[in-house]
This record gives structure tokens, sequence and C-alpha cells, in this order.
């Protein structure tokens, strides 16, 4: 580099800091001038600020008619029909879906596997090609890869294939059929609108026929409760079909289609006429008044009557009840409660009543508030009182939560204790039946022994 060109560059450079020192402007008026360079660069690259560039954008957004522009509601209403009619044509009918189990028959790769018959990849796609346009989303790879289990030849069973097109189309079916009871037609259901639709199934399952009119409403609000118990928990009002359909408990419910269902599978079933007729008999004998309400001295009444008194307080503070009475509906959310311990709604519901404080998890002090009614009942009783401090040590010991000296709600369900934990402090005889866990597991074993020798 000659000497020419170093003088040039250090000339530049003094001018350049000369200059920098002659900036008198103030840091608002060089802030100013940087925001607006900043603003300049962000809209030329963003797109010179051109308003062309969005309209490739498409429209996401369609506002719902309000309440008073009617027209807009009925065109809304006939265009919601008239695409869940034409849904429903695209699906299979019974006379469809027993012209593919011909062909999947007909098509059937030997040998047998047991009693299944089996259908190759090459006979599959046959199949999909004569089955119709209807069939075509069923004959994909992604279906039989599904499907494909330990067959050594690579094939999958047709009946297996068959049970699913048809639970399939049960799906569909079902969602249009739920979907023609959303009034809002926003893709889930308010309470009046599942109350609608389980009133118009009640004449389609047989297991009901039995059931008087005028138990009707009654059935329908104890059928319905148990819907939105566990699948609303934030009760909002409201449940999405999508939740409906993933549960079970719409398969429990189209069960009672089925005119042999055994009297087990009856009595185990909560949507069940036995089981409805039980839950609500148990409420008009609680009602000791006749007058429709439950006291909390008339609940006390309820299971093996040996839930504490200080437990009842807390229901009767924290849920809806009238004049200090509960109504069948607020009934039902405590029953659902007390029969599912182990689910996390009812896990929810019960750790609720017992956080009094609101403070979102369970100390020490709690659950000493709630074990001293237990103490109590058991001096009642004439039991020999057993030490909080033991009982405390178990409860942390079961569920082990995150903080040592801390129980949430997350902790009782992840430790899979909550039903045996939320017994032992709101019941007497859940209490016993911990304390007795041992000897009632030997008297279990004696009892079969006994059996096997009788037999």
């Amino acid at each position: 580099m000659s000497n020419d060109t170093v003088v040039h560059w250090k000339e530049l450079l003094k001018r350049r800091l000369a200059s920098s020192k002659k900036d008198e402007r103030t840091e608002e008026e060089k802030k100013a001038e940087e925001t607006a360079l900043f603003t300049k660069y962000y809209t030329e690259w963003r797109g010179g600020g051109n308003r062309e560039n969005y309209r490739n954008i498409p429209r996401f957004y369609y506002r719902l008619p309000a309440e008073d522009e009617v027209l807009l509601q009925k065109l809304r209403e006939e265009s919601r029909a008239v695409f869940l009619q034409r849904k429903s044509r695209e699906l299979l009918d019974n006379e469809e879906l027993q012209n593919l189990w011909f062909l999947l028959d007909k098509h059937q790769v030997p040998p047998m596997t047991g009693e299944e018959a089996m259908i190759s990849y090459d006979s599959f796609l046959k199949v999909g090609e004569k089955a119709g346009v209807k069939c075509m989303q069923f004959f994909t790879a992604r279906v039989y890869a599904k499907l494909l289990h330990n067959d050594p030849y690579g094939r999958i069973s047709i009946m297996q294939f068959f049970n699913y097109v048809m639970r399939k189309v049960w799906l569909h079916q079902t969602r249009i059929g739920l979907s023609l009871y959303d009034v809002a037609g926003q893709g889930y259901l308010r309470e009046s609108d599942l109350e609608n639709y389980i009133l118009e199934l009640i004449p389609t399952l047989p297991q009901l026929d039995g059931l008087e009119k005028s138990f009707y409403s009654f059935y329908v609000c104890t059928a319905v409760r148990k819907f939105f118990f566990f699948l609303d928990p934030l009760r909002t009002g409201k449940i999405k079909i999508q939740d409906i359909l993933a549960c079970s408990f719409l398969d429990d419910l189209l069960e009672l289609r089925d005119e042999e269902l055994s009297k087990e599978s009856q009595e185990s079933n909560w949507f069940s006429a036995p089981s409805a007729l039980r839950v609500y008999g148990q409420y008009l004998n609680l009602d000791k008044d006749h007058n429709g309400m439950l006291s909390k001295e008339e609940l006390s009444r309820y299971g093996t009557g040996t839930l504490t008194s200080i437990f009842l307080d807390r229901v009767y503070q924290e849920c809806l009840t009238y004049d200090g009475e509960m109504d069948y509906k607020t009934y039902l959310d405590f029953v659902l409660a007390l029969e599912n311990r182990k689910e996390p709604a009812a896990l929810q519901y019960i750790f609720k009543l017992l956080d009094m404080e609101n403070k979102g998890y369970l100390n020490v002090f709690a659950l000493n508030y709630f074990f001293r009614a237990i103490q109590e009942q058991m001096k009642i009783h004439g039991q020999e009182s057993v030490s909080f401090q033991d009982v405390k040590d178990e409860i942390f010991d079961m569920v082990k939560p995150k903080d040592p000296y801390k129980i949430t709600l997350q902790d009782l369900v992840n430790s899979s204790q909550g039903d045996t934990v939320t017994s032992i402090l709101i019941d007497l005889n859940g209490f016993w039946t911990y304390e007795n866990r041992e000897v009632l597991v030997a008297n279990d074993n004696d009892s079969n022994t006994a059996d096997l020798d009788d037999t």
C-alpha cells in the first residue's frame, strides 16, 4: 500500500470524526430519525406499503348473523341443513355395506387364520376399484398398514377391516345427527340441545321401552348430566361435538339398542333404565319432607350415611342450592363425583370442596380439619381413635406430591390414589375400609379358598 493511499484514508477518517463531533442533535431527535429509518426500511421489506400484496390472503372470518337479522339466520340454517344432507348422502347405506362385505368375502386370500378370513393388498385394491366412489376413502395404503399385524403373508383380517369401515360410517352418521341439534352451528351442543337429542333418541332404544313418559324428563336430565359433568369441567354450559364422539358415553347410550343386553351390563350402564330409576329412587327416598329438594340433613343419609358433617357443609357452601336445599341436577353431580372417585373430573369436584381457602392445594391444616370429623365419628361409634400424624404421613406417602408440604389436584390425579385419599378424609366407611384393607383381603382369599373346596 502506497504512502498516498494511507494519507488519503487518514484524511477521510479525520473528516468523519470532525463531522460526528458537529452532530449537536438531542437524543430524542436521534431516536426519532432511527425510528423513521426503521419504519421506512421495514415497510419496503414488507412490500413497499402496497396493499395489493394482501389481496391474496383468503377470507377466514365470517361474522355470525345477529339475532335481529332474521333473513340471514334463516339462510344460514338452510345452508347448514343442505350441507348436512349432502354429507349424509356421501355415507354408505346398508345395501352398500352389504355389497362391500360380499366383495371382500369373494376376494379373500387363503389360508385362513383360525376362523378369520384374510385379504392381501392386491385383492384389497381390486375390491376398492369395484366397491364404488363412496368406498375409495377406505381403500388406502394407510388404512391397510393400520390394520396389518403379524400375518406371515402380509394380509389383513377382512372382519377387522369391515368393522373399521362400519365404525367410521357410524361416527360420521352420529356427527351429522348431533350437528342437526347444534343450534348455534359452531360445533358444540348446549345443555338444551343435548336434552332434545336424547329425548328424541329414547323411542329408538328398545331397552328404554318400559319407561313411563312422565319419567322422560328425569331420565333426560340424568343422562345429560353425565355428559356435562365429565366433558364440561369449566362449566361453560356447552360441549364440543368432537368431545362427545371421542368419549365412550355415546357408545354406552346407544348400547341400549341391543334388545338382549344382559342384566349385568344394564346395571353398570349409567344410561340404562334400571340405573336411572335407581338414582332417582335414591333421591326420592332421601327427600323425607317430599318437597322435591334435599336439605343437608336429608343428604347426610346418602349411601351408608357415613359422610362427615364438615364435608356436607362444604357441599352446601360450594354447590348451587335454593334456600339452602339441593335440587335433582345438583344431586346428580354429587352422585357422579362420589361414584367415580378415580376419575379426574370427580377428583376436581371433591378437591374444590376440600380446598376451603381456594389456594389450589391441600396442606396439613386442611387434612387435619377434615380428618378431625372422621375421628369424632369414630368416637361416636365406639371405635378407637387413630392418630392424625400417622394418617397424614400415609397420605403424603401415597400421593408423593412435588412439594412435600402441599398436595395439588394434579398430584392426586398423577398418584392414582385420589379415590383412597378423598375417601379417608370425607367418609368414615371409606376410612374404615382403608384401615382394614389387609383383613378384608384375607377374608376374600379365605372365601375364594372355601368356594374352591366346595367345588
